[in-house]
């Protein structure tokens, strides 16, 4: 998700720069090299749960990576021992869920 630090950052200012102007919309003039830093790996860090949420609809998991009961049924795992585990993974919260973003 880098870059980490700010000599990181420097050493490929351009591209990172680029990305925070075009793919973020942010005008980064008055920006520290910090505030850059913080502001592309939180860009990073949401295209990244686009991409898993997308990987794990499609796989038919929940957004904690787990199957859900239909999957199971699909592919013809629906034991009542796996489906036991499963009810139960289903009971924790989302990843990510109630926090503000």
């Amino acid at each position: 998700m880098g870059p980490v630090t700010e000599e990181e950052y420097l050493s490929r200012a351009g591209r990172y720069d680029k990305q925070l102007t075009e793919k973020v919309g942010l005008n980064i003039s008055a920006m520290s090299t910090a505030d850059k830093i913080a502001a592309l790996r939180c860009y990073r860090q949401e295209q990244y749960q686009k991409l898993c949420d997308a990987v794990y609809k499609r796989r038919g998991w929940t957004a904690n990576a787990v199957p859900t009961p239909e999957t199971l049924r699909k592919f013809g795992i629906d034991y009542p021992e796996v489906m036991a585990v499963v009810e139960r993974a289903l009971q924790v919260p989302a990843a990510g869920a109630g926090q503000a973003g």
